[in-house]
């Protein structure tokens, strides 16, 4: 099973002072809308969420169907396909994706020290 590409989403106090911060340390803002409260933020492979005011903690993402640069792959493990896997494997889900359903569509989960983990399908 692969889940997909990986960014960490972070809640943010100050969208402004961390895409500054970010900065200092080598990202560019990627995706987003800073007159939405969100920016991507992107340096070389790694990507992180910057989120203002959207959720509280910080959330592990993987996108499946996605590149690191947000392009659609061909091949890639589908949302409902992981879901499965993760249910077989007797982990209990917060949020689920539709089986009947295809496209986009997400799950939720928390590891074991309760870190979200956000498995989003775009494609």
């Amino acid at each position: 099973m692969n889940p997909g590409t990986f960014s960490i989403s972070l809640s943010v106090k100050n969208l402004q002072t961390s895409k500054e911060f970010y900065e200092k340390l080598g990202f560019e803002a990627f995706g987003g809308d800073i007159n939405q409260n969100y920016l991507i933020m992107k340096n070389e492979k790694t990507i992180i969420g910057l989120f203002e005011g959207m959720f509280e903690g910080n959330i592990l993402t993987f996108n499946p169907g996605w590149n690191e640069n947000a392009q659609p792959l061909q091949n890639f493990d589908d949302v409902r396909a992981i879901q499965k896997s993760l249910k077989a494997g007797g982990l209990k889900l917060i949020s689920e994706a539709d089986e009947n359903s295809e496209g986009p569509a997400s799950l939720m989960l928390q590891d074991p020290d309760g870190n979200m983990i956000l498995i989003d399908q775009h494609v």
